[in-house]
């Protein structure tokens, strides 16, 4: 583990709630994420994790609470929303690519349109991400052409283009087959490993032992447990924790 530099966390969520209705699904979340650090957010379905994913970038709008990306509030909409959206990257369990266009055009557009940077140096930093995730060799491709592992590898290298300040993963491999499930955790682990600041969500137990520096168990729309992954999966606190590890450690 590399030391961190101190001061202001990267991300800081303070007394977040979120209703869907009378549905209270994120209930009164405290979080704070430092530079470099991966936090792997688990839990059972329906505790909320991919809505407290899903609201650090303000994909789910909050009721109540404030969320701040490195030091500045996320406001409500407006452009000011899209500068601090730009920075922190999202891949979801769905792709999300442009069928028409090839997986290099995937990949520039953001660059191009957001970040302004011309085409060939969005084109050259692209080639350099699709070669990272091992997919160089698919740039003229459109993405039904592609695997589900190699989609999402694209959708990998599309959010690092924007060279984001965190990126965060909702369930990256839900959708896949379990031969593509390695390929897609192999490039997660080795973005973890880079330093960059990584929330995921995900059922993958493994690639939370190994790459995560803290794990977050959610039940309910509560954060229940926050530890190591060490201290969690041997020793957790609370019965629900150690139910829900129970269940899916003996499969």
């Amino acid at each position: 583990m590399t030391d961190r530099p101190t001061g202001e966390p990267l991300v800081r969520l303070s007394g977040v709630n979120k209703w869907f209705g009378d549905l209270h699904v994120l209930q009164d979340i405290d979080l704070t994420i430092d530079r470099g650090e991966v936090v792997v957010v688990i839990g059972p379905s329906g505790s909320g994790k991919s809505t407290l994913c899903r609201a650090i970038n303000r994909l789910e709008a909050i009721q109540d609470g404030e969320i701040t990306i490195d030091g500045q509030r996320l406001p409500d909409e407006g452009k000011e929303l899209a500068r601090l959206r730009s920075d922190v990257g999202m891949v979801f369990q769905s792709f999300n690519l442009f069928a028409h266009k090839t997986v290099l055009q995937n990949v520039t557009l953001g660059p191009i349109t957001v970040r302004k940077h011309s085409k060939d140096e969005a084109e050259q930093r692209a080639r350099e991400l699709l070669d990272r995730v091992g997919v160089g060799h698919q740039a003229d491709k459109v993405p039904a052409q592609l695997s589900g592992g190699q989609q999402q590898r694209v959708a990998i290298a599309r959010a690092l283009a924007m060279d984001p300040k965190v990126m965060l993963f909702d369930e990256p491999t839900s959708a896949l087959d379990p031969e593509m499930i390695n390929e897609v955790l192999e490039v997660m682990t080795s973005l973890a490993r880079d330093g960059m600041t990584m929330v995921v969500v995900t059922h993958e137990m493994g690639f939370a032992r190994r790459a995560a520096n803290r794990v977050v168990f959610m039940d309910a729309g509560r954060i229940v447990e926050s530890a190591t992954p060490e201290t969690f999966f041997t020793h957790p606190s609370s019965d629900r924790a150690k139910d829900f590890l129970s269940k899916i450690l003996n499969h």
